[in-house]
């Protein structure tokens, strides 16, 4: 076979986020959480509950499992951050967890709203989140040895960028032709394609196996571009030896002030952020009791703002560096998190909205695009702040400590908001805790140097 041109490699890596983006914009966000949350909490109201409290409930349950997900993750990303580096045979264990990912995508199928087990259905949602998050683990891996490190804040940028158009055109293809609204047709008015029954929901079931599909046909760009040469960057030894290696660097943390500040910064403020993904369209439908359709267009606006500002955030960074775009972006998110737990249908911040007005709605979308534009210029310029303290000799260990840091607390905020939606018995007030999660983030980057342990 010819050898591979560093472009089409490239081309290859950034792949793997429009592969791989549906999973959280799809699934996560947009359209199975919510309707995981309309079936669990109908079924809640079947049997007695409040409305209120049926849809906290759901809310509730729906972050237990992810918080139990979240655990997993955070044990596991440990062992496999350190085969980041040591492992030369990345791409094998991409394609092992792309198993888990397409598996659990798929098994979404059995949603059935008149057989709808909580635990199955959590379980196959959590196996491919698992896919999903350790491959990221190690696809991440491999950007320090794309090309050179003044050109990585725009390969991240960019990747980030094309892994959310990727979402828009998903979430359009999902909304056009499959997800039923209340009538039973889609957002073209018809009924949905290749004979799905709306009265099973099988049109928005229908959600999980086209996942899955979409990730099976754009890894393949991945797998014939992206080649590691043998044993690249790889160690002998095994797990006893990577995770020495892993080890060794956390100790050392102490000593590296601004690497320290940063990982446990993005530790929080990543946190909040997934936090905002995966229950923002689970208020949408709690709160303004949005449509599966409604919340698929919110998720089209926020798709797009992320592809559009992660694209230029890319080329801003490398101007300005990561840090001041990593400011503005949490101080700009913890603004639109008062701006949700201080809405209702009828008021913002207790000042009455008139009868039947769509002011909360527009407010709403709003709030969406800016989640969308500053998590998507957060999560590049996030990368790029990484590589900026990373040893060029070392860099793939540094990034699966990055992915360590990613998702050691990736239930925290899960956590918080099922539990406080659980005390409070209120889907707005359960998103309380992610302003907290969002300030101590922002309050650490006060220790992270611009230029990370590089010189100036």
């Amino acid at each position: 076979m010819t050898e591979v041109s560093a472009k089409k490699r490239i081309w290859g890596w950034m792949m793997f986020d429009w592969a791989s983006q549906p999973y959280h914009t799809l699934l996560l966000t947009f359209i199975f959480g919510p309707y995981f949350a309309e079936i669990v909490a109908n079924s809640l109201m079947t049997s007695g509950m409040t409305p209120d409290a049926a849809k906290a409930q759901a809310q509730a349950y729906w972050g237990y499992g992810l918080s139990i997900t979240g655990l997993i993750i955070a044990f596991s990303a440990p062992v496999l951050g350190a085969f980041a580096d040591s492992s030369g045979r990345r791409t094998l264990w991409i394609k092992t967890f792309s198993v888990l990912y397409v598996l659990g995508a798929g098994g979404l199928w059995f949603a059935d709203p008149g057989n709808f087990n909580i635990a199955i259905v959590l379980m196959f949602f959590g196996i491919g989140l698992i896919g999903a998050e350790f491959t990221t683990i190690f696809t991440n891996s491999i950007l320090p040895t794309l090309a050179p490190p003044e050109d990585i804040g725009r390969i991240s940028g960019s990747g980030f960028a094309l892994g959310y158009w990727g979402g828009v055109i998903s979430l359009f293809i999902m909304l056009l032709f499959f997800a039923e609204n209340a009538t039973g047709v889609t957002l073209l008015g018809i009924s949905p394609l290749f004979g799905l029954e709306s009265g099973a929901r099988e049109g928005t079931r229908f959600v999980g196996p086209f996942t899955a599909l979409w990730f099976i046909i754009g890894m393949i760009p991945f797998f014939l571009w992206v080649r590691e040469t043998p044993r690249e960057n790889a160690t002998e030894g095994g797990v006893k030896t990577a995770l020495g290696s892993l080890w060794k660097t956390i100790k050392s943390l102490p000593q590296r002030s601004s690497l320290f500040a940063f990982l446990t910064s993005s530790l929080f403020y990543r946190d909040a952020l997934n936090g905002l993904y995966g229950f923002g369209a689970l208020y949408a439908k709690a709160v303004l009791d949005w449509s599966i359709i409604q919340i698929g267009i919110f998720g089209i606006v926020g798709a797009i703002t992320a592809a559009i500002f992660a694209y230029f955030g890319g080329h801003i960074d490398q101007r300005t560096g990561p840090k001041p775009i990593l400011k503005v972006a949490i101080l700009v998110l913890i603004g639109v998190c008062i701006v949700v737990v201080s809405m209702t249908r009828e008021s913002l911040f207790g000042i009455q909205f008139l009868q039947g007005s769509s002011a909360p709605d527009i407010i709403f979308f709003i709030c969406g695009g800016l989640i969308g534009g500053m998590g998507g210029v957060l999560q590049a310029s996030s990368r790029t702040m990484m590589v900026r303290h990373a040893n060029p000799l070392h860099a793939t260990e540094a990034f699966g400590l990055y992915a360590l840091s990613g998702k050691a607390t990736s239930f925290l905020a899960p956590a918080l908001v099922a539990l406080t939606s659980d005390i409070s018995g209120n889907a707005r007030i359960g998103i309380t805790p992610l302003i907290a999660l969002f300030i101590i983030g922002l309050v650490l980057l006060v220790w992270v140097k611009p230029q990370g342990d590089q010189t100036a």
